[in-house]
């Protein structure tokens, strides 16, 4: 994630604050705080909104599009977070006039939306709740922050609405609600490339599926990904997927393992012809052109560092391809990687194969490369517990985080209360601890 979009979020955030401080004689603080904790979660459901879009300069200022993702959650927490403490704290100020039938039908909206976004976030980060039951009241959160900055414009505040602190606060709730209305308009009726599936091919307990262009076509670096909305009933929900194979005719391929309702179901359904509109490119997984690169994939993780692979100069450094697979039969590609490790000669390939005992590991790629990893450019594609395993085994070798690059497809995740009380039984003290509270 870039610094400088993290900045930019914290500085917007932060300034309400500075013009409420701003105000002259204002002696209740403490509603002052509930005030300046009311216009911070409507920006911060702003951001929230506008980073959803997926716009061309998103990326760009935040970091890859899953670090965007990340971004839009953590926002919506902070938000949450925000309604509550001005909602406990209470922000209404003395002197600010009478009671009227607008400010009461404000108050009403205003509780409307904070128990309406309450229940949705409890929803949001409840990974169990089905993915369409998700889908659809991760969509409702925009009608909620709609009703939020309705009860903003209406309520009476310490500053008028043409003041400039009323105006900051109102553009960013305009903001939201117009990128929240942007993502209510119909696939077709935004910016996407219209292609069509050409060729289907199984490979190792996957499809690949060859895409042509009907338009223009996009023009992907090697180990980005698009938004791919099938056509036909049940496939027309957009899901990213990256590209395999790109073509200088811009003619695409895609590699899809059913893990899933969606991809079960597109792999069983997928027809040649079937039109596909693709929005894109995104992400920010590319290889790094310099010093020793370790690429380690794990099954269908395969798919970015193909393209890598097909795009690699043989005068660049050396690259050492650990393949990680559970049989060579379920591996996607395998005969198209083994070519290319033949053609490249500055491509080593390794197969790490568990039904033959051959299994990665920090020691392993130590072996392999040599005891001194500090130099080593890692990029990770695969599970989620192989990376964190691998990542923690490099670390005795000297590799830090930031020479281990990976890109996070979990876009629906919670809110890593699970990973934290891992994390507390994994330390002696609270196992110690444990042991006593539980003895009699």
């Amino acid at each position: 994630m870039r610094p400088i979009g993290l900045v930019l979020i914290c500085a917007t955030v932060a300034y309400p604050g500075y013009q409420l401080l701003a105000l002259p004689g204002i002696t209740d603080q403490v509603a002052l705080f509930s005030q300046y904790m009311g216009l911070a979660a409507l920006v911060l459901m702003s951001w929230g909104q506008l980073l959803a879009t997926r716009m061309r300069g998103v990326e760009q200022l935040f970091g890859g599009l899953d670090r965007v993702y990340v971004l839009h959650k953590w926002a919506g927490i902070a938000a949450m977070a925000a309604i509550l403490l001005h909602d406990l704290i209470g922000a209404e100020m003395r002197g600010l006039g009478a009671e009227t039938t607008l400010n009461d039908i404000a108050e009403s909206l205003g509780e409307i939306s904070f128990y309406g976004l309450i229940f949705l976030v409890l929803i949001s980060v409840a990974t169990f709740i089905p993915y369409h039951l998700w889908k659809w009241t991760h969509k409702a959160m925009g009608a909620l922050f709609a009703i939020g900055s309705l009860h903003f414009f209406l309520i009476a505040k310490p500053f008028p609405m043409t003041d400039f602190a009323g105006l900051y606060t109102g553009l960013f709730c305009v903001a939201g609600i117009a990128s929240y209305l942007w993502m209510l308009l119909p696939q077709n009726l935004r910016p996407t490339h219209r292609y069509k599936v050409s060729n289907i091919e199984a490979t190792g307990g996957a499809l690949a599926i060859k895409l042509e262009p009907v338009s223009k076509g996009l023009n992907p670096s090697p180990g980005q990904f698009g938004v791919l909305r099938f056509s036909g009933a049940g496939l027309r929900e957009p899901h990213p997927f990256s590209f395999s194979k790109i073509d200088p005719d811009r003619v695409l391929r895609v590699t899809v393992k059913a893990l899933g309702d969606y991809t079960s179901k597109l792999t069983s359904e997928l027809e040649d012809g079937q039109l596909v509109r693709v929005q894109g490119p995104f992400g920010r997984f590319r290889q790094s052109g310099r010093g020793r690169q370790v690429w380690v994939a794990g099954g269908i993780g395969i798919t970015p560092f193909l393209a890598w692979a097909d795009a690699l100069s043989v005068d660049g450094e050396p690259v050492d391809l650990f393949y990680c697979m559970r049989s060579r039969k379920d591996a996607p590609h395998l005969e198209e990687v083994e070519k290319l490790a033949q053609t490249k000669s500055n491509l080593s390939l390794h197969l790490m194969v568990s039904q033959e005992n051959r299994r990665i590991s920090a020691e392993h790629i130590s072996d392999v490369i040599g005891p001194d990893l500090s130099r080593v450019t890692f990029s990770f594609c695969g599970p989620v517990s192989l990376r964190l395993s691998l990542k923690q085994g490099l670390r005795r070798y000297g590799v830090s985080a930031r020479r281990f690059r990976y890109e996070e497809f979990e876009f629906r995740t919670g809110i890593g209360v699970r990973q934290f009380f891992n994390w507390l039984l994994r330390r002696k003290f609270f196992k110690f601890n444990r042991i006593r509270i539980l003895q009699p």
